[in-house]
């Protein structure tokens, strides 16, 4: 009886630090699984704020997990990324009622202002810009999300000065 042989080329390994993070805190969980959160959060912070490809293989090796689990986790949850961001994420909501509000005048002031289309980092590399579906702050729409800041009753004019304070 043959061997099957595994032809797939080796990935390279992730990072000594981020490596070091994930070993450091396996003691502190029951499974591999259950460490896969913060083993992304490591890896993302390592690659600047992003998951490439590489990254999000790398984690599922380290961890022993199928990379489709690795991706499904990515996928769902918003603070994971799979392209680059800016220094300052800007989530504009874009539910029913901040729309009902003014929201999608604040997308396009927002998006107008950093010169960029939704999904995109401004060319300086500072702001990356989504539409949200809820931010949870209905009472204060229209409102968006800089960092972990929200921003309640929101002009265009208002969004702008906000974006200018940004470092």
């Amino acid at each position: 009886m043959s061997e099957i042989k595994d032809t797939r080329p080796a990935l390279p390994p992730l990072p000594d630090d981020v490596r070091s993070a994930i070993t450091e805190l396996r003691r502190h969980y029951p499974t591999e699984e259950a460490l896969l959160l913060p083993a992304l959060h490591f890896a993302q912070k390592h690659w600047g704020g992003w998951l490439p490809e590489e990254a999000i293989l790398g984690v599922a090796d380290e961890l022993n997990l199928a990379p489709a689990k690795v991706f499904g986790v990515i996928t769902f949850y918003d603070l994971f990324h799979q392209s680059p961001v800016g220094r300052h994420r800007v989530r504009v909501c874009t539910n029913l009622s901040c729309a009902l509000r003014g929201g999608n005048e604040i997308l396009e002031a927002v998006k107008k202002h950093l010169n960029v289309a939704e999904n995109e980092v401004s060319a300086d590399g500072r702001c990356s810009v989504v539409g949200f579906e809820c931010l949870g702050a209905c009472e204060q729409a229209p409102m968006m999300m800089v960092d972990d800041d929200y921003h309640p009753h929101l002009t265009p004019d208002s969004a702008s000065r906000i974006l200018e304070e940004l470092d």
